[in-house]
């Protein structure tokens, strides 16, 4: 998706854990090892941007993690809040604001999105360590605190 502000954007991140492994790609445009993700549009909130792009970049329902506050009335919706927040840049005079959310499968087969991506796998801790190319360290971070906080 094309850039939806000229200085900044904002984006999620899901990390997807099953069986003590995290669901990682590797980026096609980027050359990187990354979690699911990509741009918030206009016309979504955080949460459904995270399930849509999930579902289109591993053909996976997810099922988000966390707390859904219980203060929703008339004209407002609790959403699940982000287990972190970064901002990170994109290009000299580009940032993203990033919402990185910890999920669950819920239904479907992992199916790799071959205009997105070179490789789509399941890795335990122990395994983030041999992609190559390299994981940054903050993935590998971020992978290693979903596989510890989830747990499945």
């Amino acid at each position: 998706m094309a850039h939806l502000h000229e200085k900044i954007d904002f984006t999620v991140a899901i990390f997807v854990v099953h069986e003590q492994r995290v669901l990682v790609v590797h980026h096609r445009k980027l050359d990187k090892w990354l979690p699911l993700g990509g741009h918030i549009e206009l016309d979504e909130d955080p949460e459904q941007a995270a399930v849509r792009e999930a579902f289109e970049e591993s053909g996976l329902e997810v099922e988000l993690i966390g707390e859904r506050p219980p203060t929703t009335g008339p004209g407002t919706r609790a959403l699940i809040a982000p287990r972190f927040l970064d901002i990170h840049r994109i290009s000299d005079s580009h940032e993203h604001i990033g919402m990185i959310y910890w999920a669950r499968p819920r239904r479907g087969v992992v199916t790799l999105a071959t205009g997105e991506h070179h490789d789509i796998r399941w890795c335990s801790g122990a395994e983030l360590e041999g992609l190559q190319p390299l994981m940054s360290g903050a993935v590998k971070w971020y992978c290693r605190k979903a596989l510890e906080e989830v747990g499945c």
